[in-house]
């Protein structure tokens, strides 16, 4: 629970900083989790208990979530977890990392251990100097220090609505004094002396709060044994309790103490009295809040030394001090609580360094199959290299060259990364500089017994005889398409028959057969690398080291993702010269299939929508839905090309229609792969497809790169 609090401001600041991804947080205890779902509703995309630190364990876990950065709080080390992260190439960080007093000497007797563990650890932020020094004598070799994420604490009073202002609203007590975290050891037992000092404190509200759920009902037995008028945060609001107004209140509720500390005079620390090392005085101290606390404060060793320098903290030497010391803070605390908040409020600054330098090692990571299938598939992906290097040398000795310059768009991966919005672009800016581009594309999946088509601008000609794209260059009236096999057959047919002074190849990174004098290579940033392993185990063409032949790298989604830069910094390891480009998709209108009638985005409002689509990413897609504003009741996906078949539209349409569904949306690229009827089909469902396109960030300078190139 202590980490889940200190860590509050920092996953507020991840989700700032990482807007398009998804925020975890993993806790250990049912306190613990409590707060989380408290604390973080509306911040987390997911709260769950931390996995066993077993290998097969942390594995189907990370495997189930794919993160790309890890973080670890104060001093939770884990080898398996560790080690299986490092592996994935996620980055691994330690924040607000610390090693208590108690702790040190077994850390120490592990010393041989922890190099080994830490060694996967790419940044260990700790709290202090001295921590940082113990972390490095344990092996981490990446320590800085970070400072406090506590101090950080952000001070929210209790809401107006709560019970409990209600209640002290209705006492009115003349003082209030909250008694925190109270714990108990074999000598101490702090919630007997908190209830012996209040026995001798008149007109005092006490909240007594322990630390642990378990000790609920052990406190409440005290508190009934001594015959003491006290009420449960449980069973305030019901009439019974609301007849005569308690004394004490039992705090016996989670996630709920922060808030308070605003209503209190006095505010003594549990866990300093037992031999429990203390607790965070840091919360109560920017409330500006005069801390009681007993002589166990080893767990904020540093925090303490800091607030005594400064006369911002009241100590005592053990429980028979503590009635005269809150009498004492109650009558006159003589500024501590000011000098507190000062204290607490100077140190501030450590969730923004630890957000910087998570940004630092937020990195693509890449995710294997499990066993077995790994072994097997990993035998198939050895197979699937060596054809390709055998394919890729004779097709290079084959090598021919077109009459005009050829610019090749083309990709890494399986799937689409938008290569089709790309080449649309490219031709659109070609010939706002004056040149005649055509586009050669292979024409995947048509049935014609034409090998080569060579079409003019916006010709008619069925999706079966050219394939789905070759459609929508068809469609967007920029340029004349080619399609066929034989690249240079065909284009040699485009150029023959329409004169283009320049090539655009569409998917032709690995299509080497073609000369070309310009290699885009296009890298999504929602599956950069694809898994960093060629088919199957991962979703590679072929091994990232191809991407040294990119004259020119466009990251692709970069408004969908968080990756880029972390995507930029892995480019430049296997291609440092190529300049990289980022790139968004940008949708520009609706059209209604039926009819073809063009509607502007914002004048679509799509409340109850059936999703669906055949894309190699389509996630890309929902990701442009939810950034219009589309509301959907459910989606269907199909491989990639999927050509649909009248009984398909049927059944998925009355699977929209139980749902609710008011419409149904799809992609321009399975618009014209739908069978002839479709909207009657899908009746009474009106049915919508999104025309979209891209805008490369400093197209200019792309576009002087590739004429220089291409320049006669």
């Amino acid at each position: 629970m202590g980490e889940i609090l200190a860590c509050v401001e920092f996953a507020r600041g991840l989700r700032a900083e990482f807007p398009q991804s998804r925020l975890f947080v993993s806790t250990a205890t049912l306190a613990g989790r409590a707060t989380a779902e408290q604390k973080l509703s509306g911040t987390a995309d997911g709260i769950f208990f931390a996995p066993v630190d077993y290998v097969f364990v942390v594995r189907r876990v990370l495997r189930a979530l794919k993160p790309a950065l890890v973080v670890v709080a104060e001093t939770e080390i884990w080898p398996n977890l560790f080690r299986e992260v490092h592996r994935t190439g996620a980055g691994l960080a330690m924040v607000n990392a610390r090693i208590s007093d108690r702790a040190l000497p077994q850390y120490v007797r592990l010393r041989r251990v922890f190099p080994v563990v830490l060694a996967a650890v790419d940044t260990v932020l700790a709290q202090t100097g001295e921590m940082r020094r113990r972390f490095l004598a344990l092996g981490a070799a990446r320590v800085s220090v970070g400072g406090n994420l506590k101090y950080d604490f952000t001070a929210r009073a209790a809401d107006a609505a709560s019970p409990v202002v209600q209640l002290i609203e209705r006492v009115r007590p003349a003082k209030v004094w909250i008694a925190a975290s109270t714990m108990a050891d074999e000598r101490v037992d702090e919630d007997d002396a908190v209830i012996a000092a209040w026995r001798k404190i008149r007109g005092v509200f006490l909240i007594l709060v322990p630390r642990k759920p378990e000790r609920f009902d052990v406190v409440a037995g005290k508190l009934d044994a001594a015959g003491i008028r006290y009420v449960r945060r449980s069973r305030l609001g019901r009439d019974e309790v609301d007849m005569a107004p308690p004394g004490v209140l039992l705090l016996d509720s989670i996630g709920e103490l922060g808030g308070l500390f605003g209503l209190a005079d006095c505010v003594f620390m549990g866990g300093t009295l037992a031999a429990r090392g203390g607790h965070n005085i840091l919360e109560p101290a920017l409330f500006g809040k005069a801390v009681i606390v007993g002589p166990h404060m080893e767990n904020f060793a540093g925090v303490a030394e800091e607030f005594r320098a400064a006369g911002a903290l009241v100590e005592v030497g053990g429980a028979e001090e503590l009635a005269l010391a809150v009498e004492r803070v109650l009558a006159d605390d003589g500024g501590v609580g000011d000098r507190a908040r000062e204290c607490a409020e100077a140190r501030r600054g450590a969730t923004a360094r630890a957000v910087a330098a998570m940004r630092e090692i937020y990195r693509v990571p890449r995710y294997r199959p499990a066993m077995p299938w790994y072994l097997a598939a990993w035998a198939l992906a050895r197979v699937w290299r060596w054809e390709g290097r055998r394919r890729q040398q004779r097709d290079y000795s084959r090598r021919r060259k077109l009459d005009v310059p050829v610019i090749s768009v083309g990709n890494l991966t399986m799937g689409g990364t938008g290569k089709t919005p790309c080449v649309l672009r490219l031709a659109e800016l070609l010939r706002e500089r004056g040149r005649k581009p055509g586009i050669l594309t292979r024409g995947y999946g048509r049935r014609s017994p034409v090998p080569a088509l060579a079409l003019a601008v916006g010709a008619a000609v069925r999706t079966e005889e050219s394939g789905d794209e070759p459609q929508i260059f068809l469609r967007a009236r920029v340029a004349p398409v080619g399609i066929g096999a034989d690249r240079y057959r065909t284009g040699t047919l485009l150029l023959e028959k329409f004169g283009t002074d320049v090539m655009l190849l569409d998917d032709g990174f690995q299509h080497v057969k073609l000369a070309r004098n310009f290699d885009v290579v296009l890298v999504d940033a929602l599956n950069p690398f694809g898994g960093g392993e060629v088919f199957p185990v991962g979703r590679l063409r072929e091994p990232v080291q191809a991407l040294a032949r990119a004259d020119a790298i466009v990251i692709t989604r970069a408004e969908a993702s968080d990756l880029a830069p972390a995507v930029e910094r892995a480019l430049r390891r296997w291609n440092p010269r190529a300049p990289i480009f980022r790139a968004r998709i940008q949708p520009e209108c609706w059209v209604e299939h039926r009819t073809g009638r063009i509607i502007p985005t914002a004048e679509l409002k799509l409340e109850r929508a059936g999703v669906f689509c055949g894309l190699g990413n389509p996630r890309s897609f929902y990701r442009t839905l939810d950034a219009l504003g589309a509301r959907y009741v459910d989606c269907v996906e199909y491989e990639d090309h999927h050509r649909y078949r009248p009984n398909e539209l049927k059944r998925m349409a009355e699977q929209f229609r139980r749902k609710g569904a008011m419409a149904l949306v799809t992609t321009e690229k399975d618009a014209v792969n739908l069978c002839d009827g479709a909207d009657d089909l899908l009746a009474p469902l009106p049915l919508y497809w999104l025309k979209i396109g891209m805008r490369i960030e400093g197209e200019a300078e792309l576009l002087a790169e590739i004429e220089r190139r291409i320049a006669p």
